[in-house]
């Protein structure tokens, strides 16, 4: 006996499970399980070439149309007198296309945030924005996808009055549009209206204060387990209220503060696998570190678990969170000032009412601003849309690939390869692994972002076993 792999039995079937494969795996490759049960190849965030789409844009808001299996980008358009415009691109792969942009306000919305959201029930793109040529009143109109172009119905006023910084969502239950907004002409009060789509128009119930007292930064989303609209602003504090919609009106419970400090650049998403909100934030009484937090909705109320920082340094001037339903992961993608004000991704996962993150993936060298992203259900891409400070405010689009499933999903090694929906053996912890090549004897070894085994042992790498051959891992029961 020469060494203590001749010990073994042959074969690499020690303490194995017979998994089915998604996709084709290789022998000794290792994989992680997926939420069907299914074993997949260990793969790491990706980051595909960003595109220009504007040569001079700010304030962008993206979104994707299912139905047309295109993304909606609308933007304020510098090099063309700050005019309202928006621009239809489409994923291909890693990569992203776009066609000829399209001017929907001929007039200048550069001072606020535009929202563009998906009608599903009109499959219909609304755009809601600050008309700055019309006293600033807060307006909104229905864009029609065609091919790689987009058209536009007549623009609406939903508030009379200077409106700032307005956020759309769409309630599938109720099929309508809600616009949550700061009514400046109301004391910087927090206001939220329905909106109907009835083919290229809309039309509007009244108005509903939510929040009595200045606001700012307004995020909605729509939580289609509870059926409600879930409101995150900044009041002084971060805060969150529930709203209800019936036909044409909206009501609301009572606030809840998530964080005790003023929260700037709020943007929320939900989690429709575990039922969750996710609010992601600079939080201003910490430095402006980028902060997230996990919300359950219950009746008419929301309640908290415990603030995450994804970000240790300053995360301001654009910040967007978006869910991955392919995934099960939350994607915010936001601006490093840390970090030279890079445009960086993180990608979240949720437990319980909890949330943790991988490493950060840079998706832009240069500093980002007005940073929004949104989910291709069609492709499984998280398209991130912002604007490149460093190359003159270019808007610019890019493809991010969420690591599905990640190493801190990982769950075993191949014992020989696996063709894509066939069963095989995966030697899992507490096993034998006899299929790898050039291993070091005694040394640990751990599963890497991109699934690689390696000595390499820094986070967020994933401990394995021990090398007792150059072809025997050890998978040493780590619980």
């Amino acid at each position: 006996m020469s060494n203590l792999s001749e010990l073994l039995p042959t074969g690499s079937g020690q303490n194995s499970v017979d998994f089915v494969a998604s996709g084709t795996l290789s022998s000794g490759q290792t994989v992680a399980l997926k939420a069907d049960g299914t074993v997949s190849a260990v793969t790491e965030d990706t980051v595909g070439t960003s595109v220009i789409f504007g040569e001079a844009s700010t304030v962008i808001s993206a979104t994707f149309d299912p139905t047309n299996d295109k993304v909606v980008i609308a933007y304020n358009d510098v090099g063309n007198s700050n005019y309202g415009t928006a621009i239809v691109g489409t994923v291909s792969g890693t990569s992203i296309s776009f066609g000829t942009a399209v001017v929907f306000e001929s007039a200048n919305i550069s001072t606020s945030p535009a929202s563009a959201i998906y009608d599903s029930n009109a499959n219909r793109i609304v755009i809601a924005y600050r008309d700055v040529a019309n006293s600033r009143f807060g307006t909104a109109i229905v864009g029609t996808v065609s091919g790689t172009t987009i058209s536009f119905g007549t623009a609406v006023v939903f508030e009379s009055a200077d409106t700032y910084s307005p956020s759309a969502t769409f309630d599938s239950t109720n099929n309508k549009v809600v616009i949550a907004y700061v009514d400046i002409g109301n004391s910087n009060n927090g206001t939220a209206i329905v909106g109907t789509v009835s083919g290229t128009a809309i039309s509007f119930g009244t108005a509903v204060v939510f929040e009595s007292v200045g606001i700012s930064d307004p995020s909605a989303t729509y939580d289609s387990n509870s059926n409600k609209i879930v409101i995150a602003y900044n009041s002084g504090y971060g805060t969150a209220i529930v709203g209800t919609v019936s036909g044409t009106a909206i009501s609301f419970g009572t606030a809840v503060v998530f964080e005790s400090a003023s929260s700037y650049y709020i943007s929320s998403t939900y989690d429709s696998t575990n039922n969750k909100v996710i609010i992601a934030y600079a939080d201003v009484g910490n430095s402006y570190y980028g902060t997230a937090i996990v919300g359950t909705v219950s009746g008419t109320s929301i309640s908290f678990g415990t603030l995450v920082v994804f970000n240790s340094a300053s995360t301001q001037i654009g910040l967007s969170a978006t869910y991955d339903s392919n995934a099960n992961k939350t994607v915010i993608a936001y601006r490093n000032v840390g970090n030279s004000g890079y445009g960086t991704a993180i990608v979240g996962t949720v437990s319980g009412t909890a949330i943790s993150f991988n490493t950060p993936t840079i998706f832009e060298s240069e500093s980002s601003t007005y940073i929004s992203s949104t989910y291709d259900s069609t492709n499984n891409k998280v398209v991130i849309a912002y604007s490149n400070y460093d190359g003159g405010y270019e808007g610019k689009g890019v493809v991010f690939t969420v690591g599905s499933p990640t190493n801190t999903d990982f769950i075993g090694i191949t014992a020989e390869a696996i063709s894509d929906t066939a069963t095989g053996p995966v030697n899992v912890y507490g096993g034998i692994n006899t299929v790898q090549t050039g291993l070091t004897i005694a040394s640990d070894y751990y599963v890497q972002a991109d699934g690689s085994l390696t000595t390499a042992s820094a986070s967020p790498a994933v401990k394995v076993g021990q090398a007792i051959s150059a072809t025997t891992i050890n998978m040493k029961d780590l619980t």
